[in-house]
């Protein structure tokens, strides 16, 4: 499942949960503090769902970026696994895709997103490699 971020139009992608507006302004802070933007996220490369990353997405449209590196992945593999955070309600990635499309986004933190390697499940953060990319190679 490894691969290459590549960097993708930010009008193209599709968010499915709404984000922590606190949380936002402290990435958003830290992100123009260090300059660089530390971890690409993660995008369904067919529907251009964010699958992971909705405050890196958020802080990357705030400044004005056009584009931001993302992680490609096909959402419909079976080694791709949504889960409830908590004790929160199921969802599944018919729910995710749903509300990517129709713009009636999730709550924050409604679903975690998990892949399988070599039978394991980890959350999907272990195939989203710190990847610090300067804020001034993003166009």
């Amino acid at each position: 499942m490894k691969s290459e971020p590549k960097l993708v139009r930010i009008e193209e992608l599709r968010e499915h949960e709404q984000y922590d507006p606190e949380h936002l302004e402290e990435l958003l802070a830290e992100i123009v503090r260090d300059g660089v933007l530390k971890r690409p996220i993660l995008v369904d490369e067919r529907s251009k769902t964010i699958i992971d990353g909705h405050h890196r997405y958020n802080s990357m449209k705030r400044l004005g970026k056009r584009y931001i590196p993302a992680y490609l992945i096909d959402y419909r593999s079976e080694d791709i696994v949504v889960e409830p955070w908590d004790n929160r309600p199921p969802v599944t990635k018919d729910d995710v895709l749903r509300a990517a499309f129709t713009g009636q986004k999730l709550p924050p933190k409604s679903s975690k997103h998990m892949v399988r390697v070599n039978g394991v499940l980890h959350h999907v953060t272990y195939i989203e490699y710190e990847r610090p990319t300067p804020l001034d190679e993003i166009p």
